[in-house]
């Protein structure tokens, strides 16, 4: 991305932000950080900004982590920048879907940038993308991950991969040996955060997803290319032959109509979702994971129901594990930020009645 560009989208950006609202501004690729002295001068930019305001703004970038040095760490730091470093699992896992262009390991290295970003910053996410050839090794990921230190994990499906129903049917066993690991963990005074069961905690105890957590793809959501081309959600970007999913440009604007053409007409979910039980917990309404199993942002497709029905049923056998001991709580799930739970000392738990409907209808 050109700087000319970085600015026309960082004015379309604070001109389009609704007054007062949070801007999460968030860096993707590719690798961002081969392109770390852009990065450094878009930030510079962003800062200097005439409606830049420090309490509004925040940064986030996701790396793969086979680019990292104390400058980049300290610079990282230096600007607040939340952390999302990319990794399958041990180095066998690791290794086996993500290599170099040349067809080389990244397992060491990416190791190596997971452990160095946990001594500058405050604060590490990582993510694990499984695959339907790495899936069934999810817990000895989650523990591995565990061992190299970070408390914050987040498991995210390849929903363009195929899946089988062999597969769908194999989640609840890999939950389960996932919750086990999590249970554990508690019962130690160690808790992690981990997505699958943590963010389906949050969601069943608080009675289902409102709206403004649900996605905004496109509204409150967009995503910038190097030549300004705006996009619906960074993980739709160039999908597509000639980019179908582009919705407007920084100089020209959006044209929201454009939504249109990939959603089915006549309702906003499949017939099925809409007469559900559990489709007020369930995240059927992910535009990007929808595109790319059915090709419409508002039909979700057979795995993501699978998985869904397994992490709500993992969640729940969690909570009641773990909700009656004075030592554990879910208070942070409760108020919508679960991920702090993995950063603070726990309280005294407490019965959530949404948790029982929730028993009743999964």
């Amino acid at each position: 991305m050109s700087l000319s560009t970085a600015r026309q989208a960082l004015d379309f950006i604070f001109r389009h932000a609704p007054p007062r609202s949070e801007i999460a501004i968030g860096f993707f690729g590719g690798e961002p950080l081969l392109e770390f002295r852009l990065l450094r001068e878009i930030t510079d930019l962003i800062e200097a900004h005439p409606s830049f305001d420090p309490l509004r703004v925040r940064f986030s970038l996701t790396t793969n982590g086979t680019v990292f040095s104390d400058a980049i760490a300290s610079f990282l730091k230096a600007h607040a920048f939340e952390v999302c470093v990319s990794c399958d699992g041990p180095p066998e896992v690791q290794n086996h879907l993500r290599r170099t262009r040349t067809g080389k390991d990244t397992a060491r290295r990416v190791e190596q940038t997971l452990i160095a970003a946990q001594q500058v910053l405050s604060s590490v996410l990582v993510n694990a993308v499984y695959h339907p050839l790495t899936f069934r090794r999810l817990p000895e990921t989650v523990d591995y991950l565990s061992g190299l230190g970070l408390r914050q994990i987040n498991l995210d499906p390849d929903f363009s991969a195929r899946w089988t129903r062999e597969d769908a049917d194999s989640l609840p066993a890999v939950y389960k040996a996932i919750a086990d690991l999590y249970i554990a963990w508690y019962l130690n005074q160690d808790p992690h955060y981990v997505s699958v069961i943590d963010n389906k905690i949050a969601v069943l105890i608080r009675g289902g997803f409102s709206l403004l957590e649900r996605c905004h793809m496109g509204r409150a959501e967009l995503a910038i290319t190097p030549d300004g081309g705006l996009y619906p959600c960074e993980r739709l970007i160039g999908s597509g032959a000639n980019g179908e999913h582009r919705i407007g440009s920084i100089e020209h604007g959006l044209d929201l109509e454009r939504l249109t053409r990939h959603c089915v007409s006549g309702g906003r979910l499949n017939r099925e979702c809409e007469s559900c039980d559990i489709k007020d917990y369930c995240v059927n309404w992910c535009g990007c994971a929808n595109a790319s199993v059915s090709g419409f942002y508002n039909r979700a497709g057979p795995f993501l129901c699978a998985s869904e029905r397994a992490a709500m049923r993992t969640a729940l056998d969690v909570f009641e594990a773990l909700e009656h001991r004075k030592s554990t709580v879910f208070t942070h799930h409760l108020a919508g930020v679960p991920i702090w739970n993995s950063q603070v000392t726990l309280l005294k738990g407490r019965k959530v009645e949404h948790c029982a409907y929730a028993k009743r209808i999964i």
